[in-house]
This record gives C-alpha cells, sequence and structure tokens, in this order.
C-alpha cells in the first residue's frame, strides 16, 4: 500500500475518534503506537523509544484539505435560494486555498523554530504530514459578487491530523489528533473574510504546537 493511501486509511480512523470523545473510547495503541498524554491535543501516539534527536530538517507535505462529506448538501438544503448554494467548484476553490495557506503557515512555522525546511529526505530529516479535515463552515467562501452573512456562534470547526515518519525509511515515529473550533463562541455576524482569518488563526496554533510538540520529543529523547 502506498504512503498516501496509508493516510487516507489513517486519515478516516482518526476522523472516528476526534473531538470531544471519551477517553475510555479512544484506543491506546495504533499501528504499533503508544498513546501519551498531551495538554494542547486531542491524542497523541508515539512509538516506543523513538529518538527525535538527530532531526534538524523537515520535509513538510502538502497539507491534505477536506470538507466533511455531508456539509455542503446539508449547507445548500438550508439556503433558501440557488445563488446562495455551494457548489462543486466552489468547494475545490476552497480546498486549494487552504492547501496553499496551510503549507504556507507550517513552512514559517518550522522556520521559526529552528528547522531548515527542505524538499529532499535525508538522515537527519523529519517527513512530517498533515490533514486539515472534517470542515465544517458556517459562512463559507462563494465566488460571487455580493458578500454573504450568516449568524452563528462560531466560524467552524475542523480536525487536524499529523503524522512524522523518519524521511529515509518510512518508518512511523507518531501521530497526532486534534479538533478544534474556529472563530469565538459568542453569537454574531459571520463573513466569508472573518472566517478565513478564523480558520487560519486554528491553523496557526496547529503549527506552532507542532513544533513545541517537536521540542519537547527532543527533550525527552534525551533522557530515555
Amino acid at each position: 500500500m502506498k504512503l498516501r493511501s496509508q493516510m487516507v486509511t489513517v486519515t478516516s480512523a482518526l476522523v472516528m475518534i476526534a473531538g470531544p470523545v471519551a477517553a475510555a473510547n479512544v484506543p491506546t495503541e495504533w499501528d504499533g503506537l503508544r498513546r501519551v498524554a498531551s495538554k494542547r491535543l486531542d491524542a497523541v501516539y508515539l512509538q516506543p523509544g523513538a529518538d527525535f534527536r538527530g532531526y534538524s530538517k523537515v520535509l513538510v507535505e502538502d497539507t491534505e484539505v477536506a470538507f466533511h462529506k455531508s456539509w455542503q448538501r446539508d449547507y445548500n438544503s438550508s439556503t433558501r435560494g440557488v445563488s446562495q448554494r455551494v457548489s462543486d467548484n466552489d468547494i475545490q476553490h476552497a480546498i486549494s486555498k487552504g492547501v496553499a495557506a496551510a503549507g504556507e503557515i507550517f513552512d514559517e512555522a518550522w522556520t521559526k523554530g529552528g528547522y531548515q525546511v527542505v524538499k529532499m529526505p535525508g538522515a537527519d530529516v523529519l517527513k512530517v504530514r498533515t490533514a486539515v479535515v472534517n470542515i465544517f463552515v458556517s459562512s463559507p467562501d462563494r465566488r460571487t459578487s455580493s458578500r454573504s452573512y450568516s449568524f452563528s456562534n462560531e466560524a467552524g470547526h475542523a480536525t487536524l491530523i499529523m503524522e512524522a515518519r523518519d524521511s529515509m525509511t518510512g518508518a512511523l515515529l507518531g501521530r497526532a489528533v486534534d479538533q478544534e473550533i474556529a472563530g469565538d463562541t459568542t453569537v454574531g455576524w459571520r463573513t466569508s473574510v472573518s472566517n478565513r482569518g478564523d480558520f487560519r488563526d486554528v491553523v496557526q496554533t496547529w503549527a506552532r504546537d507542532a513544533v513545541r510538540g517537536m521540542r519537547v520529543l527532543k527533550a525527552l529523547s534525551h533522557v530515555q
């Protein structure tokens, strides 16, 4: 099975446990990885004995972006006019923009964290794969001449899935999953512009947490 196919399978499975799920329902092991405590993310799994000290560079693959499978249908069924509906082209346009934006955010976070972002595998290179999935948006970005508004207590929500592998061997070292609400929880008017900013803030937080997590893992590797 190709690595990308493996990521799709992992993405589908992890989405099932993401979000406010009781700890008892979350598996303690995953493909040989063991769940460890995390203050920032919903679930983190690591390869026992994995040593992260040798990685000074990262190979950041393009972020996979996916809306919840029923979001477009549910949103369109709640709108009054055809002009307000989200088309398949709108979805693909949003995904393309999301992939580009997420790539910039993660690259910047790793660079600021002291890591060189590279394009090729190497002995000191960690391959990082991310996916932002299960996306729900309260006021979608539609390519129309008019601006749409919605009244909601949040911009939406999404789930992050991250996977770390040794870039040379492909050895799986860790996975993480986290669901977050975009925007504050104060009821108010939402637009596609404000939603993009709210979702960008969420991805930036995830990117910073990834870099902080690597700093912790390097320190823990030292005392193993």
